[in-house]
């Protein structure tokens, strides 16, 4: 991440005013190697190898979403997001219910792949957030629980707590039972591709990011994670084929954060990964927004998947929203692999900030009292796939459906910003009517 204070064109989020016009504009339009993974529907003709996949953008656990999972732990006095180690009488954060609303897209997947940005910190903190953080071990098993098989964690953040951090997001993870690639523990661990049986078929998982942050990977420890260069992405896969690997996937951290429009040198990358190296399709991460997606030489490149469950500390409206693509994988009659891709818009929703309390006179009588929540505010922090939770919640406020609504359209119109239409590209579930 880069400091937010060089973002100031997305200080504060949408209006009411833009969200009601949106809700006016929509409402006129149409409507090792272990088998791993749930159940699809994927089927290649005449029994030839098919499976799902899968990917979502950043988790980033921001202080604020720690809080809220105290809360739904049923801790009534909440820990300071940042400070000093929780009291061993405090139960357990619990992040299920945040992320609730995406199982039903993840665990479907044959194979599902989430992309884990952050440190894990002890069982009991002391926690951080940006700029160097440290999050609840807690996290992974929820990430488990809501389908997860693998995670990439090859980030800017990586290197944050140096080390040990590293050691203990690895351990966490493997305690949860999700595996991982892009940093390790040992090199012989750096040096083992991570290679998973999808339904029969052996899929590789790579992953790399462009820096740590101003943070350089220790001289003595090269294996601790993995750095961005077409020849190390390139020899890696082509370890990874060595291995047994029938399909490569590669995580990519680049871009710029809070740009919609993949950076010149993502393109250039992406495009030479894409024609030069043999991965069969290109996951991004990094830029906190949903960028587009498009097919180069047969591959998918999806340059960013947007968050897939953050809080940042000036929500934009757009760091709220988030992608899950989801690409089905055809084995060729000849060889090779034909895949269809999709996407799942998904989407954050926030709570509004404490009101302040009441102010009194001088003789301590009530002058002015702080409006309460807008009507059709959230009450809670959510990950939502948001045509599930249009079609699910009939209870939702007109203001609700127009926001979750909008953040669907952005999403189809940033994912088709350079058309991937032509190439089939389309949501997973379109929005009820």
């Amino acid at each position: 991440m880069t400091p937010q204070r060089n973002t100031s064109f997305l200080r504060g989020r949408l209006p009411r005013s833009t969200v009601a016009l949106a809700f006016a504009l929509l409402a006129t339009t149409a409507a090792g190697c272990s088998v791993v993974g749930g159940e699809s529907e994927a089927a290649g003709p005449k029994g030839d190898p098919a499976f799902t996949v899968a990917a979502a953008g950043d988790i980033l656990i921001h202080p604020a979403l720690t809080q809220q999972a105290y809360r739904d732990a049923g801790v009534t006095e909440v820990p300071e997001p940042v400070g000093e180690k929780v009291g061993a009488d405090v139960p357990d954060p619990d992040f299920h219910k945040i992320m609730a609303g995406v199982k039903p897209v993840i665990s479907k997947a044959d194979l599902a792949i989430c992309h884990f940005e952050p440190v894990v910190a002890g069982p009991k903190g002391p926690f951080r957030g940006f700029p160097d953080f440290l999050v609840p071990p807690q996290i992974t098993t929820a990430i488990k629980d809501t389908g997860y098989d693998t995670c990439s964690t090859a980030s800017n953040h990586t290197l944050d707590d140096g080390p040990g951090g590293v050691k203990r997001t690895l351990d966490a993870l493997d305690a949860a039972g999700v595996k991982h690639t892009g940093s390790a523990r040992s090199a012989a661990e750096a040096a083992k591709p991570l290679i998973v049986d999808v339904k029969g078929v052996r899929v590789a998982q790579l992953s790399y990011a462009f820096g740590f942050n101003g943070r350089e990977v220790p001289a003595d420890k090269p294996w601790l994670t993995n750095k961005n260069s077409l020849d190390a992405i390139s020899a890696a896969e082509k370890a990874a084929r060595k291995a047994g690997a029938e399909v490569v996937i590669l995580s990519i951290h680049w871009g710029r954060e809070h740009h919609p429009d993949p950076h010149s040198t993502q393109l250039k990358l992406g495009r030479r990964i894409a024609k030069e190296t043999g991965v069969d399709l290109i996951i991004g991460h990094h830029a906190h927004v949903v960028q587009p997606m498009e097919k180069v030489d047969g591959t998918w490149i999806a340059y960013g998947l947007g968050n897939q469950l953050a809080r940042h500390d000036v929500p934009s409206g757009l760091t709220e929203e988030g992608a899950i693509g989801w690409f089905e994988f055809h084995k060729k009659s000849g060889g090779g692999w034909d895949v269809e891709a999709r996407y799942a818009p998904t989407f954050v929703t926030i709570p509004p900030e404490e009101e302040g309390e009441a102010d009194a006179g001088a003789d301590g009588a009530v002058v002015e009292q702080s409006p309460g929540p807008a009507k059709g505010a959230a009450k809670d922090h959510r990950l939502l796939d948001i045509a599930g939770a249009l079609r699910a919640d009939k209870d939702l406020s007109a203001e609700e459906r127009a926001q979750y609504r909008l953040a669907f359209e952005r999403t189809r119109g940033t994912m088709l910003n350079r058309g991937a239409a032509k190439d089939g590209l389309r949501p997973l579930n379109e929005l009820p009517d």
